[in-house]
């Protein structure tokens, strides 16, 4: 399927949903590489974009909708989701995290299709998504621009600077996302700082505020398609996330922000998702 605004049916999101967590297990573990809980807790909100609500009809980049993935830790998340929307080729992913390689554990300055700046240091992605809108609006363009964040992010001041400047400059067609799944690599979001009452503090910081259960494929959609017909403010959707979501082991599972799944525990996880017949106890010892 190639890229472009679509209305693939729910039901469809939801199976490419499921693909796409089998594949991310199988990178982590090929790659030996972590954040997998991570990723798994943010990939509806990108299939859901990349699908269903970012217009990438042009092949020129002053014309489609731009997405930046600031939580770059999760970088396995949009390079799945790049493959399976056929902007990036599928064998690709075999060569996650090897040298030299354009799928870097944090996306690098590659210029790949679909990656839109260089990520992972926590608290730029939103300046950068800022600077693009204002750019778009100084051309006279009017592209959408969405910005994903994790909740531990938003302990950086940039991010708060970023989002005065947003709203103080009306620019409405920027889009933060928070992958609020309450754990950042350390300890509980907000037993480390004091993240909440985090709705209220966006909405004093002068943005339209919108709370959604960040696995509803349908209400992830109907949302994200519709924010910026209803205020000249940015908006930022507090997305309420789990940590490791799909697996029933992983889930809220802190431990899964550094470890990596065994071969044992890669077959346990795609039994669960439907994505292997059977799997006995011979395949578990292997």
């Amino acid at each position: 399927m190639g890229p472009g605004k679509n209305n693939i049916p729910i039901r469809e999101l939801e199976d490419i949903s499921r693909q796409i967590r089998g594949v991310l297990i199988d990178m982590s573990y090929r790659a030996k590489a972590p954040h997998l809980g991570s990723a798994l807790s943010c990939i509806d909100i990108l299939i859901a974009l990349h699908w269903n609500v970012l217009d990438k009809a042009s092949n020129q980049y002053r014309h489609r909708d731009k997405f930046v993935i600031s939580k770059g830790h999760a970088a396995s998340a949009l390079y799945a989701t790049l493959a399976f929307n056929g902007m990036i080729p599928m064998d690709m992913l075999d060569t996650y995290c090897e040298p030299g390689s354009d799928l870097e554990e944090h996306p690098g300055p590659g210029y790949l299709t679909g990656v839109e700046a260089a990520t992972g240091s926590l608290g730029h992605g939103l300046s950068l998504g800022a600077g693009i809108v204002l750019a778009d609006r100084l051309q006279k363009l009017d592209n959408q621009v969405f910005v994903l964040l994790s909740d531990g992010e938003c302990n950086e001041g940039s991010v708060w600077e970023a989002a005065m400047y947003a709203s103080g400059q009306n620019l409405k067609r920027l889009c933060a996302i928070i992958d609020f799944n309450k754990w950042q690599a350390t300890g509980r979001s907000c037993e480390i700082t004091g993240l909440e009452p985090l709705v209220e503090k966006w909405k004093a910081f002068g943005w339209q505020t919108v709370s959604v259960d960040g696995h509803d494929m349908q209400n992830l959609v109907e949302v994200m398609k519709n924010i910026h017909k209803k205020s000249d403010k940015p908006t930022v959707i507090i997305a309420h996330t789990v940590k490791g979501k799909g697996i029933s082991f992983m889930e809220d599972d802190n431990n899964w922000h550094y470890k990596v799944p065994t071969k044992e525990e890669v077959l346990i996880a795609k039994k669960e998702l439907g994505l292997l017949k059977e799997c006995s106890t011979e395949k578990r010892k292997a």
